[in-house]
């Protein structure tokens, strides 16, 4: 039978914080990723708020550096795609691919997805044009034209990014300022490359094959204008993947698993961390926090059941 004590279901900064903690302990841990380890934040191309790193350090590196060191203290990471978690026979039974995994405790630590714009031409024109990480596709879009979609840190701060590959970009936000923290609002208008263009949502994504224009309608009047361009880059929100625990954990409105202090959810054995919990800052350092809450307090549950 493939029982552990602990098993950790998603593989970002908050899952390796949490399989670091809990090998270190001495715990009987595994964790399931489905993809390489690192999560969104192995994704990103810069980081530069992350304590340590006085003059910023690349995601993937860091991600990089956060799993060597637990696989170090001995944690086993096994690439596998987790399709189910039921509580049964006081254990519980996760599905990953063909196999079957049993333990006494879980951390949910899947992180969330980009929450797609929902516009006509988004879905037809996605990976033609239409993406959701710059740092991942910003270079098949040298000496292009590109629209970024949204104002918060994420966009504003791949807007700056695309400008080391587009010939310009336009930032497209709703509201007539950016939602973005001071030094991110500062790098993108000091930035000859970017414009703004306030008040305005996308309403349609136009293209036969690839990306070729958006329709604008401003927010205050209802005038509608096209833009010409080749990539849309949307970052309008984050869909937590919780899932897995809709029927065992509280979730909010907006899917986000409620815990307390202690990243219990309602489920004895149950704990969530990083970006799948509400809370008010997502962000590779609270994840981190998160993770290594979630092992200690994982570590304790199963002393308390005699594990």
């Amino acid at each position: 039978m493939n029982e552990r004590e602990l098993i950790i279901i998603g593989g970002g900064p908050a899952g390796l914080a949490a399989g670091l903690y809990a090998a270190r302990a001495k715990i009987d841990v595994l964790m399931l990723e489905r993809a390489m380890p690192g999560g969104l934040a192995a994704n990103t191309e810069f980081i530069e708020n992350y304590p340590g790193f006085a003059e910023g350090i690349d995601g993937a590196a860091l991600t990089a550096q956060m799993e060597a060191q637990a696989r170090r203290f001995g944690l086993e990471i096994i690439s596998a795609d987790v399709t189910g978690l039921a509580f049964q026979d006081v254990k519980f039974a996760v599905k990953a691919d063909e196999e079957e995994f049993f333990s006494h405790c879980v951390i949910l630590a899947t992180g969330s997805q980009p929450q797609m714009l929902g516009v006509p031409g988004e879905e037809k024109l996605r990976g033609r044009g239409v993406s959701y990480c710059a740092t991942c596709d910003g270079a098949f879009f040298r000496g292009k034209e590109v629209a970024v979609i949204g104002g918060g840190d994420a966009a504003v701060g791949e807007a700056v990014f695309l400008t080391r590959f587009a010939r310009g970009v336009n930032i497209i936000h709703r509201r007539g300022e950016l939602r973005a923290t001071r030094v991110e609002q500062q790098r993108a208008m000091q930035n000859e490359k970017i414009k703004f263009f306030w008040f305005n949502t996308v309403q349609e994504i136009i293209g036969q094959e690839e990306v070729e224009g958006v329709i604008l309608k401003d927010t205050r009047t209802g005038a509608t204008q096209r833009m010409d361009i080749n990539g849309v880059f949307i970052y309008v929100g984050q869909k937590p993947d919780s899932q897995l625990v809709r029927e065992m954990a509280e979730l909010d409105n907006n899917g986000f698993i409620i815990t307390d202090d202690s990243m219990r959810t309602r489920q004895p054995g149950l704990f969530a961390a990083g970006d799948v919990r509400r809370k008010l800052l997502r962000q590779v350092v609270t994840a981190v926090a998160d993770g290594a809450i979630a092992a200690v307090a994982a570590g304790k549950y199963l002393e308390e059941i005699g594990k």
